[in-house]
């Protein structure tokens, strides 16, 4: 039995895709732009048809961009020498929230997960080789996530870059500040020791 009219369902479904959400707070959502005053929920709509047309990826780094280089690539107090390479755009802006970081990012929109049917010819390798094969870069460091598929994409990239005379870094990982030894998994606790460092 259907409790709402096929519009409001539509609305529901539409926001139950979207990740993260159940259909609890789908439902919510739907409730509350159902509440919006039609000018607000027009300019809701025209927000992501206008961001869905006009964003598109930097030809040189394939971060989100509105139009030709990104703001990262096109500023010249960035270091360009060296290359973070990511899976993902979100992953740019939480390195940017370290201000830690000040050089250049390659994007590259996944990981190879044969499970999921995602090979190298799926991501952006090919234009991050040709970046390093330009001469100009002397560090890539390898930040994808932790876990097996992050660990498979840096080991096959950072043999791609092998015969270019770079050095290929990778983030450390171990205990989490603020975190406690009793509550860390073995992984963790190996990794954190083959990562300790002088002080």
């Amino acid at each position: 039995m259907e409790y709402f009219p096929a519009p409001l369902e539509n609305l529901v479904e539409q926001f139950a895709r979207l990740p993260g959400i159940g259909g609890k707070s789908a439902q919510r959502l739907a409730f509350y732009v159902l509440g919006l005053p039609e000018e607000d929920a027009r300019a809701f709509a025209d927000a992501i048809l206008d961001a869905k047309h006009t964003v598109t990826c930097c030809p040189a780094c394939q971060n989100f961009t509105a139009g030709g280089l990104c703001p990262i690539c096109a500023s010249p107090k960035r270091d360009g020498t060296t290359i973070c390479v990511v899976a993902d755009p979100r992953d740019v802006a939480a390195l940017e929230r370290s201000r830690e970081y000040n050089g250049h990012y390659h994007v590259l929109h996944g990981v190879i997960s044969p499970m999921n049917h995602v090979g190298p010819d799926d991501l952006s390798i090919k234009s991050l080789v040709g970046r390093v094969a330009g001469g100009d870069v002397k560090e890539v460091i390898m930040a994808t996530n932790p876990d097996t598929e992050g660990e498979a994409t840096a080991m096959y990239i950072a043999r791609l870059l092998k015969p270019f005379d770079v050095r290929i870094t990778r983030l450390a990982y171990g205990i989490p500040v603020g975190g406690h030894l009793e509550f860390a998994d073995d992984a963790t606790l190996m990794r954190a020791l083959e990562g300790r460092r002088d002080i």
